[in-house]
């Protein structure tokens, strides 16, 4: 890794953000920023392999900026997304337009949180950012982040990014960079720092939590038509954040750019899986366009378009095409309605039907990527049409049912499969509505803003709407699609509090799919990336089932060694261990544990945090314990334990 600047840059309440700074050899250059809470001196030194090449290959400054209460920043952490956070982040873009070696003109960019607050700065009106590029990010974080789905708990998440959260957040600044009183400023920051997960879990509805922070176009209009800047996204069918694409560029009146590729949460040059792309050159071109006035021809809409692969958990690529559009929606698009049959049928309920599917929110393994979908399948309620002719779907899919259940809350996972003709079942897409949500805005993404949820009348027939994720798939002939309904989604989703029975009327009920016509033309072409490492043979993905206690568990880990800046050593690991009754669906639980362990020169300093969460039919119990040591021995510790009533969950 290359040498870099390190500085403060001062804010106007008193505190201030860490930064490190990559100059090109020619200046004054635009500036492209990064801001992230993930430590930019160790856990995420890597990083600086993408800055020390938008530099020297794209001639561009770039910063790279602690956010306040993070790394080597003062201030605490809150929690994602603070309403300082803009403020903040204003500061430090006028602050970059205002030095010598700017052209005054400044870009941002970044992966997942840093991609977030690229878009909520677009929409922020500072004239000095020229342009954002988004990966991975989201325009909801009520129903598209790592909380809620359609209105219902993520529970795989609650052993990842939550927990190691806790303990990166409870890590101290760097002893070099902040000098006398580091230990005093570690201290206060475990001391005034709050799990952030306690917050989220707390608030089960939409609301003030979830709006700051999001920039989702709602029914009342107001949204990114905000921005003030053109924006590229960049996304992954394999990754999580994928649904802020379409429904995004439909309403943006600045200058955009999509591109989409088959990848998981990871730079696509290296994701899994392929085919792997140079994306940092497509962003340059963006930049270069908008920053530089250097413009080069190329669709605003470039899209994967799976076909089908075999399905395995660790693909290193799938079969498909590339395809461009200068418009979306496509034109000619038009959508597809396949009624659901005759007749009125129930979905079985099994309190762990999901396993199949996984997790898609994750950059590698274990979050790995479907399995053979036939196993899940054997659990739902499913819809085969034949394929006679080629069909192709970019956008969302929707299943319009009529149902009812026979308890207060109720969920129903809509699965949209790919079915070869010996059987095997692959997922296309995936989406879950919890019924007690229906019609709210946006856990269902056409419900009305501001409508509480509340039970269901059992076994009384009502409309719902469950919207499946942003997908671009090719059918062939010879195949079937298959709809699948199942009553739950674990260990993606935590599950109902008790056994219901869904019946959907059939005849009632339909599919609405996102066709698109053929595209004969040449598909456009990039510079292929150096593909995926293989597999980390540390790396554990299990399931168990005990059989007499009626209990499936899921397993976890990963961790790793590597050297960040100022001869820091970092190792860290992750454990998960995600369980369900499937007799009695309230008695589920999830655990995480995450370590962190930073050696510099000057000291040795640790962190550990261990989240557990239970629950019953009214409540989930949340217990939090941190231990963080200083060259070996113990420095402070914090607990916390709380129980949350469950809102129609």
């Amino acid at each position: 890794m290359g040498a870099s600047i390190d500085g403060r840059i001062a804010l106007a309440d008193g505190g201030h953000l860490a930064y490190s700074l990559w100059l090109p050899v020619d200046t004054p250059s635009p500036c492209l920023l990064e801001a992230l809470p993930y430590r930019k001196d160790d856990i995420t030194a890597s990083y600086a392999d993408t800055y020390e090449r938008l530099a020297g290959e794209g001639g561009y400054a770039v910063c790279r900026v602690d956010l306040r209460g993070t790394g080597s920043s003062s201030g605490i952490a809150d929690d994602e997304y603070p309403a300082t956070e803009i403020d903040d982040l204003t500061q430090v873009i006028r602050w970059l337009a205002r030095q010598d070696w700017c052209t005054g003109r400044v870009g941002m960019f970044g992966t997942s949180y840093s991609g977030f607050n690229s878009l909520h700065m677009a929409a922020a009106g500072v004239p000095e950012l020229g342009a954002v590029c988004a990966f991975y990010s989201s325009d909801d974080r009520f129903t598209d982040d790592v909380h809620f789905t359609g209105g219902a708990l993520r529970a795989l998440d609650v052993v990842d990014y939550v927990t190691y959260m806790i303990a990166m957040n409870a890590l101290p600044p760097v002893p070099a960079l902040w000098g006398d009183g580091w230990k005093d400023e570690w201290r206060r920051r475990i001391e005034q720092t709050p799990p952030w997960v306690v917050e989220w879990m707390s608030n089960q509805v939409d609301g003030p939590t979830w709006r700051r922070g999001s920039i989702r176009t709602g029914p009342d209009g107001e949204g990114v038509e905000r921005f003030t800047c053109p924006v590229m996204l960049v996304a992954g069918w394999a990754d999580g954040y994928r649904n802020n694409t379409f429904r995004m560029v439909e309403h943006l009146d600045v200058p955009w750019r999509l591109l989409i590729g088959p990848w998981s949460h990871k730079d696509p040059a290296t994701a899994r899986p392929g085919p792997n792309i140079d994306a940092d050159i497509e962003m340059l071109a963006f930049f270069d366009e908008h920053l530089r006035e250097i413009s080069k021809e190329v669709a605003p809409l470039r899209v994967f378009v799976r076909e089908y692969t075999a399905p395995a958990p660790d693909l290193g690529s799938v079969n498909g095409r590339w395809r461009a559009s200068d418009t979306w929606p496509i034109a000619g698009a038009s959508p597809t309605a396949l009624p659901l049959g005759a007749g009125t049928e129930a979905i079985p309920f099994r309190s762990d039907v999901g396993a199949a599917a996984w997790i898609s929110c994750a950059g590698g393994l274990p979050w790995g990527q479907p399995e053979d979908q036939r196993s899940d399948d054997a659990w739902s309620m499913t819809t085969d049409w034949p394929i006679h002719e080629p069909m192709e779907l970019i956008g969302h899919a929707v299943t319009r049912l009529l149902v009812k259940a026979s308890a207060p809350v109720a969920y129903v996972s809509a699965k949209l499969c790919d079915v070869a003709p010996d059987g095997t079942s692959v997922l296309i897409t995936r989406g879950l509505l919890n019924l007690s949500h229906r019609g709210c805005w946006p856990a269902d993404g056409t419900g009305e803003r501001g409508r509480v949820p509340g039970p269901l009348e059992p076994d009384q027939w009502l409309e719902a709407s469950v919207e499946l994720e942003a997908t671009a798939y090719r059918m062939t002939e010879g195949h079937r699609l298959r709809l699948s309904l199942a009553a739950t989604d674990w260990p993606n989703i935590w599950v109902p509090p008790t056994p219901v029975l869904i019946e959907v009327d059939r005849a009632a009920s339909s599919l609405e799919l996102p066709t698109v016509p053929a595209d004969g033309a040449e598909p456009p072409q990039f510079r292929a990336g150096e593909g995926p490492s293989p597999p980390d043979e540390s790396v554990r993905w299990v399931f168990e089932r005990d059989v007499l206690a009626r209990r499936t568990v899921a397993r976890t880990h990963y961790g790793d060694s590597y050297r960040g800046f100022r001869s820091c050593e970092i190792e860290d690991s992750y454990d998960g261990e995600v369980t369900v009754n499937t007799a009695d669906p309230s008695d589920a639980g999830a655990m995480g544990r995450a370590r962190f362990e930073l050696k510099w020169p000057e000291a040795t300093a640790s962190a550990e945090a261990e989240l557990r969460v239970a629950s019953d039919a009214l409540q989930y119990h949340v217990d939090i314990v941190l231990h963080t040591r200083l060259d070996g021995e113990g420095f402070a510790e914090r607990s916390w334990h709380t129980s949350i009533d469950r809102f129609w969950q």
